[in-house]
């Protein structure tokens, strides 16, 4: 039995027609951002299953992963949050379900600062590509979150879309 995900086979396709080692990391992130917002999925990418998550972690569901991109589904529950983190890679991100409530950091050696923070909304999509895409995401909320990720990197080969983790402290902005 094949497992049937709605919208995945029309994102993949689109996702692969963006993907060019030509564009930068920056441009490619903005494209497949704009085409996640025409084909956002809905949370039933995944199955009633996968959608209760793991009340210990927040958990990552690789839906599809070739050489050039990987797509990956995350369900946070209530409470559940990243360490302080950058990428190695393009991401971009589509809120499916809930609110997921993200800090960006800046790096200044010894010390981070806060430099902003979104509320991302059912529907909302945003993109990054490094350096400067540190950042906490956190379920803040009531109901469990779920959000699509498309990262420019093949993650079957690759244990983590994480580059570096941050154990730094966070300073005020001066």
């Amino acid at each position: 039995m094949t497992l049937t995900r709605p919208g995945l086979p029309e994102l993949v396709t689109g996702v692969r027609e963006l993907v060019s080692p030509s564009a930068g990391p920056r441009a490619t992130a903005f494209a497949v951002a704009d085409l996640l917002r025409r084909w956002l999925p809905p949370p039933e990418i995944l199955t009633a299953q996968e959608r209760l998550g793991d009340p210990d972690r927040y958990v990552g569901h690789t839906l599809h992963a070739e050489t050039a991109f990987s797509i990956v589904a995350v369900v946070w529950r209530p409470g559940q949050r990243t360490a302080i983190h950058d990428h190695i890679a393009w991401c971009v991100f589509g809120v499916l379900q809930g609110v997921e409530y993200e800090t960006l950091y800046r790096d200044h050696g010894d010390h981070l600062t806060e430099i902003g923070r979104a509320a991302n909304r059912v529907g909302e999509v945003s993109g990054f590509a490094p350096p400067g895409d540190i950042h906490r995401v956190h379920n803040t909320g009531d109901e469990t979150a779920i959000s699509l990720h498309v990262y420019g990197a093949d993650l079957s080969a690759a244990p983590s879309s994480i580059r570096r983790v941050y154990d730094l402290p966070v300073l005020p902005a001066r």
